[in-house]
């Protein structure tokens, strides 16, 4: 399993960064833009996705490998 990758606010840009990292993977214009990035990233790494509104409150989590705790139904 890789490393979670973060999509969090950089001024006016939205940057896509694997956790433990302080120099980002990607700069992005929008948000829309870092998360498709950061997917699939994460997809490759089987790794989570955090993503963070504006605030650098954690707005939505997203697991692409191994959860440990899968849905059920």
């Amino acid at each position: 399993m890789g490393k979670n990758q973060w999509v969090t606010n950089r001024g006016d840009k939205w940057a896509v960064v694997g956790e433990g990292n302080s120099k980002a993977t990607s700069l992005h214009n929008t948000q829309k833009e870092a998360i498709q990035a950061g997917k699939s990233i994460a997809v490759n790494q089987q790794s989570e996705l955090i993503i963070q509104g504006k605030d650098n409150k954690i707005r939505e989590k997203n697991s692409y490998g191994n959860d440990s705790f899968p849905p059920k139904g």
